[in-house]
């Protein structure tokens, strides 16, 4: 699992990332709100939890959480030394789904940590079928349908299709698309080898594999599912 976080005490943010390489997860360090907003803007669809300081030199939480739900449905946890009241609902009112004060026991923030994955897991398991135009995903029997009528896929090409599915509607460059195969997968993926699952996802899921409407080619950019 990888985390974001941003917070510009930097010896609190080295703390944070020692304690979360202990747990095994992940860590991308932002000090700044410039520098985390250019890690949600080219890599948010490889993170899958962010901690945002709410107070930074050059910005705020707030204004990064809202970026990261525009983005992507994933969690957000503020840290913050404000501790009053209208400070929390207003972050929770913005889309925050946990909140943290100043200062904190490193426990605790794993177990908030770890109580909001399991909420969103939980939701996501909840919404089995996932449709893409004439493509239904059964995400509880790891099936694909098209037209209600079944058709087979790998496994490699399940997880790509499965990762188009959770991000329709934003354009996903093929570095992201192969750091997110590489992490769930386990497997090594190349770029000529991810070319090759896509044609073979066009063309078993397009009409039209010439002229896709599932997965589209975004020019110079990547490739996008849905409007």
């Amino acid at each position: 699992m990888k985390i974001l976080v941003v917070e510009d005490d930097k010896t609190i943010a080295s703390g944070l990332e020692y304690s979360f390489q202990q747990e095994n997860y992940v860590t991308v360090l932002c000090y700044n709100a410039e520098s985390a907003k250019a890690v949600i803007k080219n890599e948010i669809s490889s993170i899958d939890l962010c901690l945002f300081d709410l107070s930074l030199p050059d910005g705020n939480g707030y204004e990064l959480c809202k970026l990261v739900k525009k983005e992507s449905d994933i969690p957000v946890i503020f840290l913050t030394a404000m501790d009053e009241e209208v400070n929390i609902v207003m972050g929770l009112d913005m889309g925050a789904d946990d909140y943290i004060t100043k200062p904190f026991r490193i426990r605790e923030l794993l177990s908030r940590i770890k109580s909001v994955l399991r909420r969103y897991n939980k939701q996501a398991h909840t919404n089995t079928i996932i449709e893409l135009s004439t493509i239904q995903i059964n995400t509880l029997e790891g099936k694909v349908y098209k037209n209600s009528n079944e058709i087979y896929v790998t496994a490699l090409e399940y997880r790509l299709l499965l990762i188009f599915a959770n991000h329709v509607g934003q354009v996903l460059t093929r570095n992201q698309l192969l750091e997110r195969i590489w992490d769930v997968a386990g497997d090594f993926v190349n770029d000529n080898t991810l070319t090759v699952y896509i044609k073979r996802l066009r063309e078993k899921l397009e009409d039209n594999p010439q002229k896709p409407t599932i997965i589209k080619t975004v020019r110079g950019l990547g490739y996008k599912v849905g409007d």
